[in-house]
């Protein structure tokens, strides 16, 4: 390792010698201290040279990294909301119907599922969660009523979305994942990769992570047919290039779908919605998003709330 360690000063002094205009040094320091330099620098990109990523554009404020840092938290949190009435909305399904299709404690017998070695790793981590649990219907379970694996409505409470995901995923009976997925108007072989998608995206989103921009490895299987004008709403054009199809954009139109179809009434799409208007319209192509994704059904319709709602 040939590199130093730098203090604020130092890092600080590294920007402004690449072209970044500090208005107020101490307010940067601040910022410095409490965000860490190697995150924050990665919100630069949109402002520096092109081929020139240390060399900042002309008239570029440390304002501008700020703010799209902030936009970035804030849509993170937006999207750990929606993942997370999704977790718990599909814990909630699939608990019923692997309940009631198939018995309390049925989602032990490998017979239910395809891949057995899998079933018995995701009973690995569900038995660990269990046996860490200071939740006291688990202690009730397991002292009181010894029974060292509660019933499935019991578990599902504390598994990870993961192991949901993975129990959905590879739960043989195809009428049970389709149950769970006519709830949300899709069919299970779009569903049940998608709401793995969601598990590794709502991760994302704990972690702090940065998502405004971010290339995701695993994308969604966009349903094509089913519900009936949702397709519409999906970048996916002949002109969409492969890195722009791996943005957030897709994921976002999803997002805001399952959580209509959880709660018609949720003011979370239209808080998204709001959101994302707050950002520099320059920047929003970097997010996946088309040129025209405001006139698009599921985006015009919030909007329209929106106006209706300002209106009254």
């Amino acid at each position: 390792m040939t590199k130093v360690a730098k203090g604020y000063d130092e890092q600080l002094a590294i920007l402004i010698g690449r072209g970044l205009i500090v208005d107020d040094t101490h307010v940067a320091k601040e910022w410095l201290r409490h965000h860490n330099y190697y995150r924050l620098s990665a919100y630069r990109f949109p402002f520096t040279r092109l081929g020139h990523a240390d060399r900042f554009l002309p008239d570029t404020h440390f304002e501008h990294l700020s703010e799209l840092y902030l936009f970035d938290s804030k849509l993170r949190q937006l999207v750990f909301e929606g993942c997370g009435r999704i977790e718990i909305s599909v814990r909630a399904r699939w608990a019923y119907e692997f309940g009631t299709q198939l018995g309390p404690l049925e989602y032990l017998n490998n017979q239910h599922f395809k891949d057995p070695l899998q079933h018995a790793h995701t009973l690995s981590s569900l038995s660990n969660e269990i046996n860490r649990s200071q939740e006291e219907f688990i202690k009730h379970h397991l002292r009181k009523l010894k029974e060292p694996w509660p019933p499935v409505w019991v578990v599902a409470e504390i598994a990870s979305f993961g192991a949901v995901s993975k129990l959905l995923s590879n739960t043989q009976s195809p009428r049970i994942r389709q149950d769970i997925a006519s709830t949300y108007g899709l069919d299970e072989t779009t569903f049940c990769p998608l709401i793995h998608h969601f598990s590794v995206l709502r991760n994302m989103a704990a972690h702090h992570a940065r998502i405004w921009n971010r290339g995701l490895t695993l994308t969604a299987k966009l349903p094509r047919k089913k519900p009936e004008g949702l397709w519409q709403n999906f970048h996916v054009d002949k002109k969409t290039t492969n890195t722009r199809r791996r943005k957030l954009y897709n994921s976002l139109v999803l997002l805001v779908h399952m959580s209509q179809q959880i709660d018609s009434n949720s003011c979370w799409p239209e808080r998204l919605h709001s959101h994302l208007k707050t950002l520099d319209a320059t920047l929003i192509p970097a997010m996946g998003f088309p040129d025209d994704w405001e006139s698009r059904p599921i985006w015009k319709d919030l909007h329209t709330e929106n106006e209706a709602e300002e209106q009254t």
